[in-house]
C-alpha cells in the first residue's frame, strides 16, 4: 500500500481528526497534576476503544508520584510486534487551556500540547484506521503511553524498555523537527554540585569563616569550560543558590547543571570531570550528585536503515523526507540504547514546544499519518 491511498483516505476524514485532536487538548495533563493526568489518560483509553476497538490487552501500571503508564496490545500480521510510543502529559499548568484555548485557523492548530505531542498520537491512530478501512495488513501493535515524559521519564523508563526489548522496532511519535524525522538525539545528564563551607560574621571576622558562595564561582566557571561544541556537549549552569544572609560568609552553596552530550564517549568524559572537582579554597568541601537522565540516542545502521524505509515510504507523497540530530532527548534514547531500532520526530509538523506559539499544521497531520500508514504496512 502507498501512503497516497492513506492520504486519499485520510483526507476525508480530516475534520473529524482535528475533532480528536481538539477534544484531546481539551484534556490537560500537566505532569504535575496527578488528578489531571489521570482524567485525560482515562479519555485517551475510552477514544482509543472507539476509535481502534478493544485491545487484546489492556495493563495499566499505576505510578505513585507520576502519571500511570497504559500498555495496550493490538494484533496483527507476523509474530513480532512493533513499539509505538506516545506520552501524554504536557508542560503546560493546569488551567492553562482557560486563557489559551485549541485553536484552528487556516491549515494551524493551536493550543496547550497540541505539538508536543498530541498530534503525535492521533496520527498514530489515524494511521491503523486508514490500514483497517483498506483493508492492509499490519503489524501488531504495541502502543504504550506515559504521563511523565516531560520530567524524565523517571517512573516510566523501566516499563519502555521491559516493552521495547519485545519488539522489532519501535516508532516514537514526538514532534517533528521542522517536517524532519530525528535519527540522533543527545544524552542528558542532570548534576548539582553543593558546596560546603565554613559560616562567620562577614563583617567583625571576614577570614574567620570559607565562603561557599566563592567557591561555587570557581566551580561554576570550571564546569562550564567542560563545554565543548565541536564534539556536541554542552553544560549549563542553570539554578545558582546559596548563603543565608548578606552579613554571613556563606556555609552552603549549590548549583544544578544541564548536561547534553552526543556520544557515549563525551558522557564519560563529563562524568569524570565533575566527580574530579577539586576546591581551591581547601577549607570547602565539594560534593557532586545526579545522573544521566537519558543515554544517547546515536545513529546506528539500524536507525539509518528505519529512516531509509520512511523516506522510500514518504515519494508517494511528494515529500522528501529529511532526517536530523536534535539535542532534546526522549523516550526513543532509552529504547535505542537498548539495542532496538528507533525512528523518531514521526508526529506533528509544526513548532514551538515548551512555547505560547506552539502549533501543529493539519496538512501536517495528514501527510505524517498517511506516512505512518505506509510504515506500518511494509512491517507487515
Amino acid at each position: 500500500m502507498s501512503a497516497r491511498a492513506a492520504h486519499e483516505w485520510l483526507s476525508r476524514h480530516r475534520e473529524e481528526m482535528v475533532a480528536d485532536l481538539a477534544e484531546y487538548v481539551n484534556h490537560e495533563s500537566s505532569s504535575d497534576d496527578l488528578a489531571a493526568l489521570d482524567e485525560c489518560l482515562r479519555w485517551v483509553c475510552g477514544w482509543l476503544d472507539a476509535r481502534l476497538g478493544e485491545p487484546a490487552e489492556h495493563t495499566r501500571l499505576e505510578r505513585e508520584d507520576a502519571g500511570n503508564v497504559v500498555i495496550r496490545r493490538y494484533p496483527g500480521s507476523g509474530a513480532e510486534p512493533l513499539l509505538l510510543l506516545a506520552h501524554y502529559d504536557t508542560v503546560w499548568s493546569t488551567g492553562t487551556l482557560a486563557g489559551w484555548p485549541f485553536q484552528v485557523d487556516g491549515d494551524r492548530m493551536s493550543g496547550p500540547g497540541v505539538f508536543d505531542m498530541k498530534a503525535g498520537l492521533v496520527q498514530a491512530v489515524w494511521a491503523l484506521r486508514a490500514l483497517d478501512a483498506l483493508g492492509v495488513a499490519r503489524p501488531p501493535i504495541t502502543l504504550l503511553l506515559n504521563g511523565d515524559e516531560e520530567t524524565g521519564s523517571l517512573g516510566s523508563s523501566d516499563a519502555i524498555v521491559t516493552e521495547a526489548q519485545k519488539c522489532r522496532a519501535a516508532l516514537v511519535f514526538e514532534a517533528s523537527a521542522d517536517g524532519a524525522v530525528k535519527t540522533a538525539r543527545k544524552g542528558v545528564g542532570l548534576f548539582t554540585v553543593t558546596i560546603t563551607g565554613e559560616e562567620a560574621h562577614a563583617g567583625l571576622d571576614p577570614t574567620a569563616g570559607a565562603s561557599a558562595v566563592v567557591e561555587l564561582a570557581h566551580q561554576v566557571l570550571r564546569c562550564q569550560a567542560l563545554t565543548d561544541l565541536d564534539a556536541g556537549t554542552s553544560v549549563n549552569v542553570g539554578v545558582v543558590s546559596g548563603g543565608t544572609r548578606a552579613n554571613v560568609t556563606a556555609g552552603s552553596a549549590v548549583a544544578d547543571l544541564d548536561v547534553r552530550v552526543a556520544t557515549s564517549a563525551e558522557a564519560e568524559r563529563i562524568d569524570a570531570a565533575l566527580h574530579d572537582l577539586r576546591p581551591v579554597n581547601p577549607d570547602t568541601q565539594i560534593t557532586v550528585t545526579g545522573d544521566w537522565n537519558r543515554p544517547v540516542f546515536e545513529r546506528t545502521p539500524c536507525v539509518a536503515e528505519l529512516y531509509e524505509l520512511a523516506r522510500e515510504c514518504a515519494l508517494p507523497l511528494d515529500l522528501d523526507l529529511r532526517e536530523t540530530a536534535v539535542g532534546g532527548a526522549s523516550d526513543g534514547n532509552f529504547v535505542q540504547a537498548a539495542g532496538i531500532p528507533v525512528l523518531d520526530g514521526l508526529g506533528a509538523v509544526g513548532a514551538g514546544a515548551h512555547a505560547r506559539s506552539e502549533h501543529a499544521t493539519t496538512t501536517g497531520m495528514l501527510e505524517r499519518s498517511a506516512l505512518t500508514a505506509a510504515v506500518l504496512a511494509r512491517f507487515a
